[in-house]
């Protein structure tokens, strides 16, 4: 499973009593139930204050903006991907690798931040884009690098198969699917994708 960069935290006797993280985290988590009920256009800063059980000027003092707050709470809340699996073979280890971007994009920070990019004005857009690629992009292609990288040194890949658009592929195809063929990714999708596409691209021929 892929780990939150949220962790449960000790309840609270009082919620007017919270401060620092506790609050913030409050306030982010808020903001993603908000996002999830009525989009960006309907996002308000007053209404998040309202879910987190908190005055406005504590958000405003925290986030001085809707952008703002909605980027860090959509940041927050997307699973993390961290350490690259190592399950013996270099088919389970980008199938896992697979898994782990699927629980992030369909997360519910992950629908959220989707469901932003479709809402928002252009220039909005692209700091939201670049909450993908800091957040999933950017994670997912230095994990494939460590698998790719560990199926070398097993034997498994050709070492001319480490390159950028061997690379790119995984995530390339999965963001194409999602957002233009509005795929959901089965498992049977993405073993079909390994085995009919990143195993022949990158693995050495026997025989």
């Amino acid at each position: 499973m892929v780990a939150s960069r949220w962790t449960a935290a000790p309840a609270q006797a009082s919620p007017s009593r919270r401060r620092g993280a506790v609050l913030e985290r409050a306030i982010l988590e808020a903001a993603l139930e908000q996002l999830g009920a009525v989009g960006w256009n309907g996002l308000t800063m007053e209404g998040v204050a309202a879910g987190a059980q908190t005055g406005k000027a504590a958000v405003y003092r925290r986030w001085p903006s809707k952008a703002d707050l909605v980027a860090d709470a959509l940041q927050a809340g997307l699973p993390e991907l961290t350490r690259s699996p190592d399950l013996g073979s270099v088919r389970e280890d980008l199938l896992e690798v697979c898994r782990r971007v699927r629980e992030a994009m369909f997360s519910p920070p992950g629908i959220a931040l989707r469901s932003v990019l479709h809402e928002c004005d252009v220039r909005q857009a692209e700091r939201f884009n670049q909450v993908i690629v800091g957040g999933v992009v950017e994670p997912t292609l230095r994990l494939l690098r460590e698998v790719v990288q560990r199926g070398i040194e097993r034997g498994e890949v050709r070492p001319d198969a480490a390159n950028p658009y061997v690379i790119d592929a995984v995530p390339a195809m999965m963001m194409y699917r999602t957002k233009v063929c509005a795929s959901e990714w089965s498992e049977r999708d993405l073993q079909e994708m390994i085995d009919q596409m990143m195993v022949p691209l990158l693995c050495v021929r026997v025989g």
